[in-house]
């Protein structure tokens, strides 16, 4: 029986986990799941799943969720401290699918205790790629993608030498507002930027695919999973969202991962590996597909793709300032003090101030010094955020 955590049970990503496990309960020992503020749908779970522990983020929460696990004798703890507990018990297997730097220190905090780290939670490695590689060495543990583009790069390479690889295609949807006028995006709305044309995932990371931040995050997580170059990751605009990733190898030959817009198989991958097993995802059927298409991404209409290029030049702590601009950049989008294309503007800013300190150039970073250069570039993001108030 294989021990689980899901941490980020109640997210997208945590509950396609979920629906892979409540099939073949009697094959998985759920030691803990945590959740943000939706506290019936993570009592619901724990329940269903007879987990060990649920941990609520909000400390605030607490006494609900005890009340909604009342009678179940299920342990319920909450606030930052009681994330990281849990994702130190004993599991073989943790899905880190926290959004955003906030899945970092609970992410290596199950590193720490050996298990394997299915990787949802791209921010880890864009803000400390190097401490994280580091400390699953050090732990005995491994890390496995769960991102649909970077677990199809590591489906492509099994068995393939790595040094044959003279480049990788990340794909990207273009997301809501890829077809619209340039002229339009500044008077986007959050509702407009939260609709997804292809999947169905939650409203931070649907805004960051309008605004393909998030294929910029994926970029530089690229860069520090696999190790590939800046000029060997190229991005391509698929709008069907099913060739997830390509691998172009010396020899002119392309790999490519084919398959529908469906998290289960990235995460039942990585639940299962090193095994293939059914999984409850559609067969694609191609003659209905019929056409895939490709175009080259505008860099004028997503500014993102080029600050990610900037960040992986610059190295050392310039990722982990870039999402977190980018998360304050976001925050203030959806509260409605900046427009749409504001944010890019605002993560630009943010790194000409703080990536060129020396203090930034670190490519041996701690968690602290990481969480310090975070705290730094949420003020300076505040700062110009403030500039361009609507």
């Amino acid at each position: 029986m294989k021990r689980v955590s899901i941490l980020g049970a109640t997210g997208s990503v945590g509950q396609s986990t979920i629906d892979l496990i409540s099939r073949d309960p009697d094959a998985y020992d759920v030691v803990a799941l945590t959740g943000g503020g939706n506290v019936a749908r993570l009592a619901a779970d724990a329940r269903a799943l007879k987990a060990d522990l649920a941990v609520v983020a909000q400390e605030d929460l607490l006494p609900d969720l005890r009340a909604a696990l009342a009678g179940s004798g299920l342990e319920a703890a909450a606030g930052r401290d009681a994330l990281i507990e849990a994702a130190r018990r004993p599991a073989d297997w943790v899905m880190s699918a926290i959004v955003g730097a906030a899945g970092l220190a609970p992410g290596l905090a199950a590193l720490e205790q050996g298990a394997t780290l299915a990787l949802a939670n791209k921010e880890s490695l864009v803000t400390a790629g190097p401490l994280l590689i580091a400390t699953a060495k050090a732990h005995g543990a491994r890390i496995l993608p769960v991102d649909s583009e970077h677990s199809a790069i590591f489906q492509a390479l099994v068995g393939e030498d790595a040094a044959a690889v003279t480049r990788v295609i990340l794909t990207a949807s273009g997301g809501a507002f890829r077809d619209w006028p340039l002229e339009r995006l500044a008077a986007a709305t959050v509702a407009e930027a939260s609709s997804h044309p292809n999947w169905d995932m939650g409203q931070r990371i649907t805004i960051d695919s309008a605004s393909m931040f998030n294929k910029a995050l994926e970029m530089i997580e690229a860069r520090e999973f696999f190790g590939f170059t800046p000029d060997q990751i190229e991005v391509l605009v698929h709008p069907q969202s099913l060739v997830h990733a390509l691998v172009g190898f010396c020899d002119g030959g392309l790999m490519a991962h084919v398959g529908p817009p469906d998290m289960r198989h990235a995460i039942g991958y990585a639940l299962n590996w090193p095994d293939r097993r059914s999984l409850p995802v559609a067969t694609l059927d191609l003659a209905a597909v019929g056409t895939l298409e490709f175009r080259a991404p505008c860099e004028t209409r997503y500014p993102a793709l080029r600050l990610a290029r900037e960040v992986m030049a610059a190295g050392g702590l310039s990722g982990a300032i870039f999402n977190a601009a980018k998360e304050r950049a976001l925050d203030h989008f959806i509260a409605g003090r900046v427009r749409f294309t504001d944010m890019s503007a605002i993560v630009e800013d943010t790194l000409s101030v703080l990536a060129a300190r020396p203090e930034a150039r670190c490519d041996d970073p701690t968690l602290d010094v990481v969480a310090h250069m975070d705290h730094l570039a949420r003020d300076e993001a505040d700062r110009a955020a403030m500039t361009r108030q609507v």
